[in-house]
């Protein structure tokens, strides 16, 4: 059992949160919610003992062992990374280490080589002995290949790195878990295989995640963090926000009858207070009102901004073709992407998928204008105006400029300040907030500005790679009904797979060696042809 005693941390004049007493107990796996800046990596540090709070108690039961994703993928570069998973066991590497160290140690002494003998029996009680098999074996199934595991960690590609920290927290299989963001930069599939490790693990785990399919598949809870406060709700995420809509209705139904009866109490006392044989009656009446209680419904600290996106001029048939396009990177041995032709015609919802490094944002460079193919073509109709929302837009954010000046820059009226502050707000920035840098921006607030850039310039082709990166669950929602209603062809990457099978009609995988699986259907017809579970 992990637990907390009023609990709270506070930073500057206001806690971030106050007074959050809960257990997390039974195995159960707690998908843990709330609005970006509402302290849930906060209090996942806090538990892990990463941060000391302000306040309160957290408590792990005595003869527990806690395993935590670490964040930070740069920090084993010169270490084997089979060793760095192994470190997930910090007990097996601490007794291995030591031991190891005594008998490299040409002055180590009898009682040094006892302490040794001790260490090797708790080596070996800690299943010490077939631990680099255990590890291989996990790095595999999280996408490794094995000509990595004897290597250092600065060999592994950046997009990768998470999957070797995931393995350390694997590893141990711990009491408790904490996992901080564990689908970050995981391909579809291999969100699929963690579902599975979690589902089959008896750890009790608090997961960080904005993938709703995600906590939906694994969470038996639903710790949500709102109000400064944290409240437990059992099911996934699905029944959460079924349960919060349906306590909401409860607490307005009641208030609605509340309200109606105390107007009615009030309407006596009015008529009545003044006539003498009434006045006992009008008093009771005044108490009965006091005694009438209208239960506070505080707006949520979420925020759901508002997301629409129109298209200029309309397409009819083709929107743009891919005719026989390869892409190879200076240097490198292999093409990332080999000969791909195919047509996409105007109203196409196609998701691209496929494992990391495989060239799916290639692909979206290529077609976006930002790398020429190295042989091929793409050919865009006439009446095309592709609008394109990189992975990183940073280099979108390089000028120094306030918030209303950038946008404005993409309303094609220089002078509607209207337009752009309506847009501003849409997006959850005004009043002085608009007036700050763009360099100031956080990742989900870039992404914001670039909804409003698209929204501003109106493309009939929506070209967009991983748009709900370092977003919160209510702008993910807003993008996907923005989405949903847009009436032009939309072109998209994303590992969201509850993104994917509300959008895609149409999924272009890309495959090892630089072909593609391309499937006219949704998600669930797309695995269908592959042979894998819906």
């Amino acid at each position: 059992m992990l637990a907390t005693s009023n609990l709270t941390i506070q930073f500057g004049a206001k806690p971030l949160f106050e007074g959050v007493t809960v257990k997390f107990t039974d195995s159960n796996r707690y998908g843990l919610i709330g609005a970006n800046g509402c302290g849930k990596s906060t209090l996942m540090k806090i538990l892990g003992g990463d941060l000391e709070q302000s306040a309160g108690d957290v408590m792990l039961q005595p003869g527990l062992r806690l395993g935590k994703l670490s964040q930070n993928q740069f920090g084993y570069e010169d270490q084997r990374v089979i060793d760095v998973v192994m470190q997930g066991h910090a007990e097996m590497w601490a007794a291995m280490s030591t031991r190891d160290a005594i008998y490299a140690d040409p002055a180590a002494t009898d009682d040094d080589y006892m302490r040794a003998a001790e260490l090797e029996v708790r080596f070996a009680e800690y299943g010490g002995y077939d631990a680099e098999a255990r590890a291989a074996s996990i790095l595999i199934e999280a996408g490794i290949t094995a000509e990595f595991h004897h290597g250092p960690m600065r060999e592994v590609p950046p997009g990768l790195k998470l999957r070797v920290l995931l393995a350390q927290a694997l590893f141990s299989d711990p009491d408790v878990l904490l996992l901080d963001e564990p689908t970050n930069n995981l391909d579809i599939h291999s969100i699929g295989w963690l579902e599975q490790v979690l589902n089959k693990s008896d750890s009790t785990m608090i997961i960080i995640s904005h993938d709703r399919h995600f906590l939906n598949q694994v969470c038996t809870h639903i710790a949500d963090l709102d109000f400064q406060q944290l409240r437990v709700y059992p099911g996934n995420y699905d029944d959460f926000m079924l349960a919060s809509t349906q306590a909401r209705a409860r607490v307005e139904a009641s208030n609605t009858k509340a309200q109606e009866r105390i107007a009615e109490l009030q309407e006596f006392v009015r008529r009545f207070s003044a006539n003498a044989s009434k006045a006992r009656q009008a008093t009771s009446r005044r108490r009965a009102i006091d005694k009438i209680k209208i239960e506070e419904i505080r707006p949520s600290s979420r925020q759901n901004p508002y997301i629409r996106f129109e298209q200029g001029k309309k397409l009819y048939r083709s929107a743009f073709n891919v005719d026989k396009l390869s892409f190879t990177y200076p240097g490198a041995d292999a093409p990332v992407l080999r000969n791909l032709t195919f047509n996409v015609e105007a109203g196409d919802r196609i998701a691209i998928i496929g494992p990391n490094g495989i060239g799916k944002t290639t692909l979206m460079h290529c077609i976006a204008g930002v790398l020429k193919p190295t042989a091929g073509s793409i050919n865009w109709v006439e009446n095309a105006e592709p609008g394109y929302m990189p992975q990183d837009p940073q280099a979108e954010f390089e000028e120094k400029t306030d918030l209303f000046k950038w946008m404005q820059q993409w309303s094609g009226k220089a002078d509607d300040e209207q337009i752009v502050r309506a847009t501003l707000g849409r997006l959850l920035f005004s009043g002085d907030e608009t007036k700050k840098s763009v360099k100031v921006l956080s990742g989900g607030e870039k992404g914001r500005m670039m909804y409003g850039k698209l929204m501003l310039t109106r493309p009939n082709v929506l070209l967009l790679d991983e748009p709900t990166n370092h977003m919160d669950m209510e702008t993910i929602e807003s993008l996907q009904i923005g989405l949903e209603k847009y009436p032009g062809t939309l072109l998209f990457v994303s590992h969201d797979r509850e993104f994917v099978s509300g959008l895609a009609t149409r999924i272009i995988e890309i495959q090892p060696g630089g072909g593609i699986v391309d499937v006219h259907g949704d998600y669930d017809e797309y695995l269908k042809s592959q042979g894998l579970s819906v």
